[in-house]
């Protein structure tokens, strides 16, 4: 299982951690590495074991998922975290992509989307299960107020952004754009350091406040 996608499960209720390790157990991809019961302990066995994923929930003894994940994000940024939660309101959706997490999930989800989110944590992409995806479409599509311009970056830059804010990875970007995925990780650099974010996730919760990457908005 050398190519497996190494897993730490942060949750407080065993009997949930247990159902996820049986899961992980019976696909070929996986292999969970590790558990954490609190905030504290997360943040602890992610510096020990440099996991691919860390399966965060959001209420947490000792340290809420919300500031674990920052400090995962902060101390490991290359392990991507994917927050596995009861929690739906906008507030705790919100500040876990601002802290830095990848992926959104609510523990409702069935067992192919829970697999499939991990897995697209794991390669480094931002995913919503539908719940909360839908829960941002209404957010977004009921926002008032004019949509901010982001002068600093260039017309390609916003392209870029608004792409990123649609979802789309690095090669479909390339191919909408007719340019290099070298020239589009260039874009994607110059647009993180503009807008001092760290990640895709805290560019398009950016863009998408700013009306970037909603339905209509495509630049012309």
């Amino acid at each position: 299982m050398s190519d497996a996608i190494r897993i730490l499960l942060a949750d407080d209720h065993p009997l949930f951690r247990d159902g996820l390790k049986a899961l992980l157990a019976s696909v070929g991809d996986a292999e969970v590495v590790g558990e954490a019961a609190s905030g504290t302990e997360v943040v602890e066995r992610t510096l020990e074991l440099q996991p691919d994923v860390v399966v965060m929930d959001l209420h947490m003894p000792e340290l809420n998922g919300i500031d674990a994940t920052r400090r995962i994000v902060e101390t490991s940024p290359h392990v991507g975290v994917l927050v596995l939660t009861m929690v739906e309101d906008d507030d705790a959706v919100f500040a876990a992509m601002r802290a830095g997490a990848l992926g959104y999930l609510l523990k409702g989800s069935n067992q192919a989307e829970i697999l499939n989110a991990i897995r697209a944590v794991g390669s480094g992409e931002a995913v919503f299960g539908p719940a909360i995806a839908q829960r941002l479409i209404e957010y977004f599509s009921s926002s008032s107020g004019p949509p901010q311009a982001f002068p600093q970056l260039t017309q390609r830059e916003r392209e870029v952004l608004e792409l990123i804010a649609q979802g789309e990875g690095n090669a479909a970007i390339a191919r909408s754009l007719e340019i290099s995925q070298k020239t589009v990780r260039n874009h994607v650099s110059n647009i993180f350091n503009k807008l001092h974010v760290v990640d895709r996730a805290q560019a398009i919760v950016k863009a998408r406040e700013a009306g970037i990457g909603v339905e209509g908005s495509r630049s012309g």
